[in-house]
């Protein structure tokens, strides 16, 4: 007959192991905590596997006996190394690779690691990996090629520090106004996204392609939005009407500049020479550099949170 593992609890000791099986941020702790608890009420040790569901009867013996000699603390120790991983070793050289070319599927990183390294491993456990990489399947984004040619991208370095820093930092002394403007031609149409629903989630689709357009300018400072808009297109005259409306917004007490990119609509010698008789500076961004015309994230938010797998009936 097995030896019974007596073990004297004090009240301070029935009220931490009553703690701990409920808060310990370890599932494994908060079983163990909830063993010993039960322990305290001198339940017997085969009572004690049934509800707890303790297979092996050494397996409750090593946890008494821990609680015995080492308290609480030695029960919130995890001895368990676990399995040496072989991957881990080669894991600069994987990370270099992937680096250089991210694999598309789980199964394609999987035969990379084979050939390189010669260990093959199940889809599963090549996923851990990664993520032990602190890699994440990510969406594919995209730049525009010549956005990424050195000579773009030290003619936007220049424009940042010489032409827009100078011109927020008056906005945030309150001496200029500061305005992003583009405009947005959004399709009445749908937007799928991924929804979580019992079954597919079916959404209404208009017909045709008519458009509603946005032309739109976002405060730098105080993230304030004007907009003009129309459902025909967006021209010259339309940005000169938008000119004026923000001219009579913020009217000329204070310098307005608006920063823009170079569609021909807004860079044609009409909305340039508007906007020197209204006395608004448009600024106007380097090409191939959305990144830098904050309304651009304003579109991106509309579409996410607006559009994406929503219907809004039309009234004709």
């Amino acid at each position: 007959m097995a030896m019974t593992i007596e073990i004297e609890f004090t009240a301070e000791q029935i009220d931490e192991l009553e703690y701990e099986r409920y808060h310990h941020p370890d599932p494994k702790v908060q079983r163990k905590a909830e063993l010993l608890y039960l322990k305290s009420f001198g339940l017997p040790h085969q009572t004690l596997q049934e509800i707890c569901r303790i297979s092996s009867r050494t397996t409750l013996s090593k946890h008494l006996k821990t609680y015995q000699e080492a308290g609480l603390d030695g029960l919130k120790r995890q001895n368990y190394q676990g399995r040496q991983n072989e991957l881990m070793a080669h894991a600069t050289s994987l990370e270099e690779i992937f680096q250089a070319t991210p694999p598309s599927t789980s199964a394609h990183a999987q035969d990379i690691i084979e050939k390189q390294t010669g260990i093959r491993r199940s889809p599963t456990q090549v996923r851990t990996f990664m993520k032990r990489l602190g890699m994440r399947y990510r969406k594919v984004g995209y730049v525009p090629g010549k956005a990424t040619d050195p000579a773009k991208q030290a003619e936007q370095e220049v424009f940042r520090t010489q032409e827009l820093e100078p011109r927020l930092e008056e906005a945030e002394a309150g001496t200029r106004v500061v305005l992003f403007m583009d405009a947005a031609h959004f399709v009445w149409t749908v937007f799928l996204g991924s929804l979580w629903c019992f079954t597919r989630y079916f959404i209404p689709s208009p017909s045709g392609r008519k458009r509603f357009n946005v032309l739109g300018a976002i405060n730098a400072t105080t993230k304030e939005i004007l907009t003009f808009t129309n459902e025909s297109y967006i021209n010259s005259k339309c940005v000169c009407a938008f000119l004026q409306q923000i001219y009579d917004h913020y009217g000329d007490s204070t310098p307005i500049t608006i920063i823009l990119d170079n569609a021909s609509y807004q860079r044609c010698w009409l909305v340039r020479n508007f906007a020197a008789h209204l006395g608004i500076e448009l600024l106007f961004l380097p090409s191939y550099s959305p990144h830098l015309n904050l309304i651009e994230r304003l579109w991106r938010f509309t579409k996410k949170e607006c559009l994406y797998s929503k219907y809004y009936p039309v009234c004709l």
